[in-house]
């Protein structure tokens, strides 16, 4: 009866034991798959509004961050490039933003913007899902016509797009560059992905 005994003690701790490393293997195996289900910090920060700052951005300059993981343009717009946008309007395809609604209310104005100078778009086209070239001065300097008023040009297939992301009459893009929901958290700091009113895209 002693051996029986002695030989079920052996058992039962063999079993437990046998179990208990079955649990933890088990829990080996299932921490790193559950892991990998969970969004990482890189994807979060993906869908996530980014804060930039624009206080080093000069006249005439364009700056290039990344919001989703699509480029979103801010341009400083001179005194010269402002007073350009209301000269080409019989040019553009949707000149006073009517067709669709490709940009929030508060930018639905002469310049696009919250901050006349500040130009804040995607920089996608419309069309096809290119990204355009940035031609920001006028005239032929750029390689464009002697008409050029400064903007943008997707050599894909040609569509052009003024200093406000506003799409040129004949080209094959459709509507206007759109303007992500943004707010500016200070003069130097702009949120890309917040609007106004506190809302996330």
């Amino acid at each position: 009866m002693a051996n029986q005994d002695v030989d079920q003690s052996k058992r039962r701790f063999l079993i437990a034991a046998t179990t208990a490393m079955g649990g933890v293997a088990t829990a080996a195996v299932a921490v790193p798959f559950v892991m990998s289900m969970l969004p990482s910090e890189r994807a979060k920060a993906a869908g996530a509004p980014v804060e930039v700052d624009v206080s080093k951005i000069e006249p005439g300059m364009m700056v290039t961050f990344e919001w989703r993981g699509k480029p979103v343009w801010v341009v400083n717009r001179t005194k010269e490039m402002l007073e350009g946008l209301t000269k080409i309007e019989d040019k553009l395809s949707d000149p006073k933003l009517e067709v669709v609604s490709q940009q929030p209310e508060y930018t639905k104005n002469a310049s696009r913007s919250i901050k006349p100078e500040l130009m804040v778009v995607v920089g996608i086209c419309t069309h096809l899902g290119c990204s355009p070239t940035p031609k920001l001065k006028a005239g032929i300097e750029e390689g464009m016509a002697a008409d050029w008023p400064g903007g943008f040009f997707c050599p894909c297939h040609g569509s052009k797009f003024d200093l406000a992301g506003r799409v040129f009459k004949g080209s094959p893009a459709p509507i206007n560059l759109q303007v992500p929901p943004h707010k500016y958290v200070t003069d130097a700091r702009l949120l890309i992905g917040v609007g106004q009113d506190g809302k996330e895209a």
